[in-house]
């Protein structure tokens, strides 16, 4: 060990008492030379490049600038780097690289690139002589069945690791304004590359004709100078001082499909996962550039916008249209380095047919929301409009309007699972507005069917009440997981709009946070109820004569209503008596009862409460119901209540999906929502209905039914017993019916459990 620190000293020492840049430059010529050398005395054109000592002498130029940097003590250009600038050297080993001469050349010219950047710290893209190279070897990468893509992708990293570092550089990286030089770029080019050549063949007399060669006459003064950067300006003009590839009308960006950004999505496409994630990872450096300078360049002056939406449809389309739906429901969120394996202990994921292209959809659709996450807001906004453009609007809607019912199931499924993954606020504000449009005023009954504007809407909805079971559960969990993204257009657009002047309530009604209502109006509410056909005889002598009253309502003696405390005390007590004791099973059956509701109801309440913190929301509701000639509830509410009113026929599954959305529902903390949903005392306007009045048209329909079918509780706890896999499944008659009956208990227990727990902390 002692000896190996003596050598590593002594080298060293050695480095740091070498002779200064002369002999720095005259090595750096002599390698340079030995490369040029060997284009004339090589015979055989067939010898690989890995068998000539060409990599070596690239190593140790690259060295050399490195070393010679290090030493610099002022921030001057060093001889060797002035001399590669000055004598064009990247441009000469550009060409060589495209001849691909000696075999594998242009690998070895592609890792130079890459490591002269990398190790390089003085600007380099902003000087004329280095980033015209550079763009010439951009446009060479992404060829079909190139053999150097791992080489590609690494120079490519290199670029935008070096734009990260110098941003102002971008404009030139990219070729902004170039369309008006356009025949001036190519007749320089046509002349760079001839004395290039002429450098790397005939021009090899360099070594006999001196140290600064023929092409010093050609190179233009000063080439290491910077060039001054040219972003436009407010309008739009370019820079007078820029360079030809920076400084023109306000022309796209590349030409063709060889600039950087087409080059990176070509790589990203890659069968190699290394090659793949660098490209994905150069593409983040480009969109996280400081600055709304970088951001508008990226966004109005490349593809880069239109080639990621561009993907994303690629990707959906692959998707096959024999998917289970149900596989995708209870597929994982993905992110998008999960397709790039990191250790071998992996998390195993879902394996199905199809399963390949649904994640390769999905982390393509997270990598889209990681770069909106960290790019500036011009190019946040361009981007996901033109997802929405391409994706949701060109290829998604046609498949959720299609006539085919498996169609329909699909891609609602798989719209479900891309809503749950999708976190950016700019995107999901475009999501909102393509399923529900930005109408904010109160719906109208006969808008329904006839205002156009909201065809995708009005489908959706329709949904829920489809034919298809299936579909409609699909799309009621599409629903619910919009209720639970950070969006108050979401509520608002399907619900609160209908309820801001509290229509439903009658004019002398008021609201529920403690202040006192019109009891005799509650009473003629419920006289009405009594009076109704399918409520009348629910608590009539006889089998079920023995029941708990629905809610005890005071009479018109009493003294005004008692605390807010005692309020929701009724509240609650009136949601857990709804159902008559008859119709009950949970009392027998261990685990069944009320207080498990009350955990959960506490979490949804804690996140909901979060998610609608910033929302604006009022403390109360407004003191006066404004008269309107006729309440509309919604389209979306409507259709939850007409579900809700046949629970007793529907199938389980969709009966757990409704009441699971109108639970979504009655835990957002806005006054006139918690009012509609679970306020059982609201005096309704004439034609209103909340969702207390239609349960108890339910309860009264339950108990006519019930009365024909005989031992009903004993089939009503059975029943219970074989959802909760506590016995085997039999054939009991009447099972739609009695599952109906078991998830309306339910139902009400969870929200008498949500009313109770958004009782103000200091009087639960």
């Amino acid at each position: 060990m002692d000896m190996l620190n003596k050598l590593t000293n002594l080298f060293q020492q050695a480095l740091e008492t070498r002779e200064p840049s002369v002999n720095l430059l005259e090595s750096f010529v002599d390698h340079w030379k030995g490369i040029t050398n060997y284009y004339i005395e090589t015979t055989d054109e067939s010898r690989p490049v890995k068998q000539t000592d060409i990599p070596w002498r690239l190593k140790q130029m690259l060295d050399i600038l490195v070393f010679e940097e290090q030493q610099q003590q002022v921030e001057d250009t060093g001889p060797c780097l002035e001399y590669l600038l000055q004598h064009k050297i990247l441009e000469t080993l550009c060409t060589l690289g495209k001849a691909q001469y000696p075999p594998g050349m242009s690998q070895q010219v592609l890792l130079f690139f890459s490591k002269v950047l990398s190790q390089v710290q003085k600007p380099l893209l902003h000087i004329i002589n280095a980033y015209r190279p550079v763009l010439k070897l951009i446009r060479l990468c992404g060829l079909p069945n190139a053999q150097t893509e791992k080489e590609e992708a690494l120079f490519l990293f290199s670029v935008c690791t070096r734009v990260k570092k110098d941003p102002y550089v971008l404009n030139y990286i990219l070729e902004v304004n170039t369309e008006a030089c356009k025949s001036q770029s190519r007749s320089s080019s046509t002349s760079d590359e001839s004395a290039a050549a002429a450098d790397a063949g005939v021009g090899v007399n360099e070594g006999r004709a001196g140290a600064t060669g023929p092409e010093n006459a050609a190179s233009p003064p000063s080439p290491s100078s910077p060039v001054p950067p040219a972003l436009p300006d407010q309008r739009g003009a370019p820079s007078a001082s820029a360079s030809p590839s920076a400084s023109a009308s306000a022309a796209p960006g590349p030409q063709g499909t060889s600039g950087l950004i087409h080059v990176l999505m070509h790589l990203s496409k890659s069968q190699k996962s290394r090659t793949r994630l660098r490209a994905l990872e150069s593409v983040l450096l480009l969109a996280a550039l400081p600055g709304e300078d970088s951001g508008a360049l990226l966004a109005s002056r490349s593809p880069l916008c239109e080639l990621l939406a561009q993907r994303l449809c690629e990707l959906y389309s692959l998707i096959p249209s024999t998917l289970d739906p149900a596989d995708v429901l209870g597929f994982p969120l993905t992110g998008w380095r999960d397709q790039f394996p990191q250790t071998s202990e992996e998390e195993e994921r879902p394996s199905f047919p199809g399963s390949d292209q649904l994640t390769g959809f999905l982390c393509w659709l997270d990598y889209c929301q990681q770069l909106l996450t960290h790019a500036p807001k011009i190019l946040t906004v361009k981007l996901a409009k033109e997802i929405h453009r391409q994706w949701l609007t060109g290829l998604l809607q046609p498949q959720l309007l299609q006539m085919s019912e498996s169609g329909i199931l699909l891609h609602t499924a798989l719209l479900s699972c891309s809503v749950r993954s999708i976190d950016s606020p700019a995107l999901l504000a475009e999501l909102v507005v393509f399923l529900l449009g930005s109408a904010t005023h109160p719906e109208r009954h006969a808008d329904t069917h006839t205002d156009t504007r909201l065809t995708l809407r009005y489908k959706l909805i329709q949904h829920c009440d489809h034919l298809s079971d299936e579909i409609s559960v699909a799309t009621l969990r599409l629903f619910e997981e919009l209720l639970q993204k950070p969006d108050r257009n979401i509520v608002a657009n399907l619900v609160l709009r209908n309820l801001g002047q509290r229509g439903y309530a009658a004019p002398t009604a008021f609201g529920y946070a403690g202040e006192e209502r019109h009891v005799a109006d509650t009473l003629d509410e419920s006289e009405e109820l009594e009076e109704d056909p399918f409520f009348s005889d629910m608590y009539a002598d006889g089998e079920f004569g023995d029941a708990e009253p629905l809610l005890t309502l005071p009479n018109r003696q009493e003294e005004p209503r008692p605390p807010t405390q005692t309020q929701v005390a009724e509240t609650v007590n009136s949601f857990l008596c709804l159902v008559p004791q008859e119709a009950k099973s949970s009392q027998h059956v261990q685990g069944a009862g009320y207080d498990t509701y009350v955990h959960d109801a506490h979490k949804m309440l804690k996140d909901c409460t979060a998610l609608s913190l910033d929302w604006g929301w009022p403390d109360a509701a407004v003191d006066n119901p404004s008269p309107c000639s006729e309440f509309y509830e919604g389209h979306f509410l409507q259709v939850l209540f007409d579900r809700i009113a046949r629970i007793l026929e529907q199938p389980y599954d969709l009966n757990l999906q409704v009441t699971s959305v109108l639970s979504k529902l009655a835990v957002f903390p806005h006054p006139h929502l918690h009012e509609y949903l679970l306020d059982p005392y609201i005096s309704l306007s004439p034609g209103a209905r909340s969702l207390f009045s239609t349960l108890v048209r339910v309860i009264g329909e339950l108990m006519q039914r019930i009365q024909h079918i005989p031992n009903f509780t004993d089939k009503l706890v059975q029943v219970r017993k074989e959802l909760m896999g506590l016995e085997d499944e039999t054939m009991v008659e009447h099972v739609t019916l009695l599952r109906g009956v078991i998830v309306l208990e339910e139902f009400c227990k969870e929200l008498a459990a949500i009313a109770f727990v958004k009782l103000p902390m200091e009087e639960q």
